[in-house]
Order: structure tokens, then sequence, then C-alpha cells
């Protein structure tokens, strides 16, 4: 069954990793970098990706004519989604321990993050309707 894992951190307008020091990006990132090689080596890994600062997210709705209508950015945010896994795995544990595992990833000085890192399964299909 497939799952997101969403990487929620730092609030939103803080330097976060751009502040770290080179050593500790580079240990971070190696970490993160041996992760998806694990999920691949395993068969495990579909995709993941970083995403940038929600200064450079906009919110878009649909107008009453269908235009596209923005609104953003939310720098206000408590945590933003910060990157994603996408995960084929055999069962909710399994995609827990991930999780639990990208959690952990080193940050300053290496001492782990500890991210909150949501895990939701994927829907194949819509639902049947009754």
């Amino acid at each position: 069954m497939k799952y997101i894992l969403m990487m929620n951190t730092m609030k939103a307008g803080s330097a976060g990793l751009s502040t770290w020091p080179r050593k500790d990006i580079e240990a971070h990132i190696a970490f993160m970098m041996d992760l998806n090689r694990e999920l691949i080596k395993s068969g495990e890994f579909r995709i993941a990706e970083g995403l940038a600062f929600p200064d450079q997210a906009k919110l878009v709705r649909a107008g009453n004519d269908g235009q596209p209508i923005t609104d953003g950015v939310f720098p206000e945010s408590k945590e933003f989604l910060a990157g994603f896994w996408i995960v084929d795995v055999a069962s909710p544990e399994r995609a827990y321990e991930i999780a639990a595992q990208a959690s952990a990833a080193p940050g300053p000085g290496g001492v782990p993050l500890n991210m909150p890192i949501e895990v939701r399964p994927v829907m194949s299909r819509p639902p049947e309707l009754p």
C-alpha cells in the first residue's frame, strides 16, 4: 500500500537550515540521501521531494469565471510542509518506521530534529459509493 510521509518543519519565516553550520547541513542532506538510497534498495521508494519555503507559496482557487485567484504568502504559519516521500510498503507499521527514521534526521550539532512526519495512505481509487 502507498503512503505519503509529509515532513513538517520549523516555523515559517525562520531562516532554518540556511543558518546551520555547513557541516551540519551536509550531514542532514547526507542522512536524507542515505534514507532514500535505503528505500530504493528495499523497493519501497516511489518519490521524494523537498519543497520551497512558504514565502514562495500561493493559495489558489477558481473565481466565478473559472480564472485563478491567488492569495498568500502565509509566513505566519506555525509549521510548514518541507518535503515528502511516497513509499509503497506492506503495512502501516512499516510506513511508521520509515517516518520515525526520517524524523530523526540530524540537526545542528548532530542532534536529531525529531520533526513531525504526517503519515497518510494514498488512495488508489475513490471510495465505493453506496
